[in-house]
């Protein structure tokens, strides 16, 4: 179970003239009638998902699995932040599996995209393309040279038992492809935007083929949804945790939510929440910045400032308490480095005392420091996380008086840009 400690990060009771904002707004999302409603559909996801697919989703990983080296997932977006903030969680940086999972078509860089196309000419590669539209340029740029690199690899017959599309249920330019090829395709449904989308095939598919348990990570969004879906502020964590922002924005002056995490695996998930927040609440001149740092590390960079820089922002900690792996400090008969202090603890030990220190540390300085801890990080509790942000963030983005959905700045770099490089029309 998640749990949520603001003892160090606001007053509870300045929650109770909320109650009536938050009744109001949590019968706006389960009627969908509020600003955005016909997005709402993750909210009934992890219940209402297509059980077809579903075991579909999961024979076809398994056939990734045992036939490929590498499954290269292409996306940009909330079309690949939630599989890899999910897989880099679980599995670890260097996971000790048979298929390694490249991410690609999230960017215009030329050194990466040329130096993964150069390292997968000698890999035998599966492409898991996601895109509901299939005209999202970053991703269809590189789609279009991985197909050209498979096809010369694999022939035209081979690519099509090796390429797998998520995207729009009956329309795009992608599904006319995919019809027209006869790729395996899998749906991005039509209520349900890219940032909230990882209970979908944009999430489970590329996880199913990481080997993770796609079925206990639904559960635990199963779970949440249950536990979240009432307007009992005194008791429901999720809105509790979108209360201590809309707080801290409105009455205690902060512009920026840090997202803290102890865990280099885990820094996914900070990206992931950047985008969630940042898109879903970045509108009309309003919202916190989400911002975030991975510590220990950290501390030696912003550290400085987090203590006694402006005063500009809150953390928001998200903490493991048990890790999946560790290891021991051992003996060292010269002890130059003077850590036989430490000898026989294990890192887990040394990283739960750096947190409580720089808790303190930071409490002190006059940072307020929000913490949401989970017992271990497994499939299960990772999939109750992820949608008790995204309940949260639609409260909290409500609470702003914001569509939650929509993200009309992300269309203007688009117009400049296509203007710049000549395309019909801008």
């Amino acid at each position: 179970m998640l749990k949520l400690d603001l003892s160090k990060c606001v007053d509870e009771n300045k929650f109770l003239a909320y109650q009536e904002d938050v009744t109001r707004i949590n019968d706006m999302i389960n009627k969908r009638n509020g600003a955005g409603a016909d997005y709402l559909g993750w909210a009934d996801y992890p219940v209402n998902y297509d059980k077809e697919e579903l075991e579909r989703i999961i024979k076809d990983a398994q056939y990734v699995r045992d036939n490929f080296e590498v499954l290269v997932v292409c996306g940009i977006g909330g079309s690949y932040l939630g599989a890899r903030s999910a897989i880099e969680a679980l599995k670890g940086l260097y996971p000790d599996d048979k298929l390694e999972i490249i991410f690609f078509g999230n960017t215009f860089s030329p050194n990466y995209t040329k130096q993964v196309l150069d390292y997968l000419k000698y890999k035998k590669f599966a492409i898991n393309v996601i895109s509901k539209s299939g005209t999202t340029t970053e991703t269809a740029i590189a789609f279009r040279l991985l197909k050209e690199l498979l096809e010369s690899k694999a022939g035209k017959d081979g690519a099509r038992k090796a390429i797998f599309a998520t995207t729009s249920k009956d329309r795009g330019a992608l599904k006319t492809l995919c019809d027209k090829e006869g790729y395996a395709t899998y749906v991005l449904p039509d209520d349900v935007g890219g940032r909230y989308s990882v209970f979908t095939a944009v999430g489970l598919f590329p996880m199913a083929a990481a080997g993770l348990d796609v079925r206990e990570f639904l559960k635990g969004a199963q779970e949440a949804r249950e536990l979240y879906n009432n307007d009992n502020i005194k008791e429901n964590a999720c809105y509790r945790y979108a209360l201590t922002r809309d707080y801290m924005y409105k009455y205690n002056h902060k512009s920026v939510e840090l997202y803290v995490q102890y865990e280099l695996q885990y820094v996914q998930i900070s990206e992931w929440l950047k985008q969630l927040f940042g898109e879903s609440e970045g509108k009309e001149r309003k919202a916190l910045l989400p911002n975030s740092v991975c510590f220990t590390t950290d501390l030696h960079s912003l550290g400085q400032f987090v203590q006694d820089g402006t005063p500009l922002l809150f953390e928001t900690i998200i903490r493991v308490k048990n890790p999946n792996l560790d290891t021991t400090v051992p003996h060292d008969d010269d002890d130059l480095d003077g850590l036989n202090y430490l000898e026989g603890k294990n890192l887990a030990f040394v990283n739960e005392k750096a947190f409580e220190g720089t808790l303190k540390a930071h409490v002190d300085g006059g940072v307020p420091c929000g913490v949401i801890e989970l017992d271990k990080m497994d499939e299960h509790n990772l999939g109750h996380m992820y949608y008790f942000f995204m309940r949260a963030c639609a409260m909290s983005a409500y609470l702003l008086g914001i569509n939650p959905f929509n993200q009309p700045g992300v269309e203007i770099y688009k117009k400049n840009m296509f203007h710049l490089l000549g395309k019909k029309g801008y």
